[in-house]
Parts: C-alpha cells; structure tokens; sequence
C-alpha cells in the first residue's frame, strides 16, 4: 500500500466558520483566493477549467454542504488526478482553515516545499479576505 508524504497547511481567521466556508465554498470564489487555479476559471458542466502557464486543468469541485467541507480535484493536462482536501471547521468563534497538501509521486524537495509556500500564501489570502 503506498502512502504519500502530506503536510497540513492551515491558517486561523477571525471570523465565523459559517461565514467562511459561505465565502470559501462557491468555486466562483476561488480565483479571489488561490493563485494556483488561477485568475481564468470557467464552468464546462460539472467540471471547471482553469487556464494556466502549463496549459489547462480540469477541477472538479466537492458539492456544496454545511459541513466545512471544500475538497476539490484537479486533472493536470498529463491526466493524472490530484486530491486536495480542505476544510474549514470552527476554532472558538472563528475559523481554521486547513488543506492537506499531499507530495506528488517524484516531486523534488523543492517542489514541494514550493507548493506548501504556495498554499500558506492562498490561504494567508483568504484571511485577510474574511477579516477586512
């Protein structure tokens, strides 16, 4: 059974779950705050596509639910799958946001610790979206 390498990324926001996950949940949203799909997200059925320097990803968004619950599912243009869990739970009378970042099969140390610099910067946006 292969397991692959993760890191938690998470932030605290001072502001209500409810009101962050409303926000965070629609896929409309997640150009404002993740740099990694993107300014370019369009809809093409139940599927997005993000336009990107590496050519276009198909995201799958999980469906809307009261549960904090944000995962989404990028196929990169090779076809392979990428998971990417991300939920929003409540922290007293705010929020913690947390996406565990799972390190691709052959990813470099580099890379990935690229990538967990990317995440926290998505992440650190969003607060500061939620609590302007």
């Amino acid at each position: 059974m292969a397991l692959f390498e993760t890191r938690p990324i998470t932030v605290s926001i001072a502001r209500a779950s409810a009101e962050v996950h409303a926000f965070a949940q629609p896929p409309e949203t997640f150009p404002k705050w993740t740099a990694g799909l993107g300014a370019d997200l369009t809809r093409d059925g139940d599927r997005w596509i993000a336009h990107g320097p590496d050519g276009d990803v198909h995201v799958r968004f999980s469906p809307e639910n009261p549960y904090g619950v944000l995962d989404h599912w990028v196929t990169l243009p090779d076809g392979s799958e990428l998971s990417i869990p991300l939920r929003v739970v409540a922290n007293g009378d705010g929020a913690e946001v947390t996406l565990t970042l799972f390190r691709a099969p052959g990813m470099d140390d580099a890379a990935f610790a690229r990538d967990q610099g990317l995440v926290a910067k998505d992440l650190a946006t969003l607060k500061a979206l939620m609590e302007a």
